[in-house]
């Protein structure tokens, strides 16, 4: 699947107000690359960044696929930037996705956010 098409799927299957300029910089086998923004003058609050993290997990793990299980570490707090999100699928059985995503405050240097999760792909 190529950015762009990952990209239109995204736009299709997320919400508007929890997209927060979710743009996809890169996509690869099971291995993505996302970048989110928020407006002038907001805050990346914790529903943000859940919001974040369910969509970058579905990116790699299938656009389908629901989070049945979630572990999120909460490393330091966000900063009013743009946050890139590196997720990818660990391991696939059956049905069940397990996958991880980490989050960063504008670039990719110390995460803030990390998250591992089992997902059930719909079939």
């Amino acid at each position: 699947m190529t950015e762009d098409e990952l990209q239109s799927l995204l736009e299709q299957a997320i919400p508007a107000n929890e997209r927060y300029g979710l743009f996809v910089e890169e996509c690869r086998d099971q291995d993505v690359r996302l970048r989110f923004s928020v407006d002038g003058g907001e805050r990346w609050s914790m529903p943000a960044l859940l919001a974040l993290v369910d969509a970058s997990l579905r990116a790699a793990a299938g656009i389908e696929a629901r989070v049945t299980h979630l572990n999120v570490t909460v490393i330091r707090p966000a900063q009013q930037a743009d946050v890139l999100a590196l997720s990818r699928v660990i391991r696939r059985d059956r049905a069940t996705v397990h996958a991880e995503t980490w989050l960063f405050s504008h670039a990719v240097v110390e995460p803030m956010l990390h998250a591992t999760a089992s997902l059930s792909a719909r079939r």
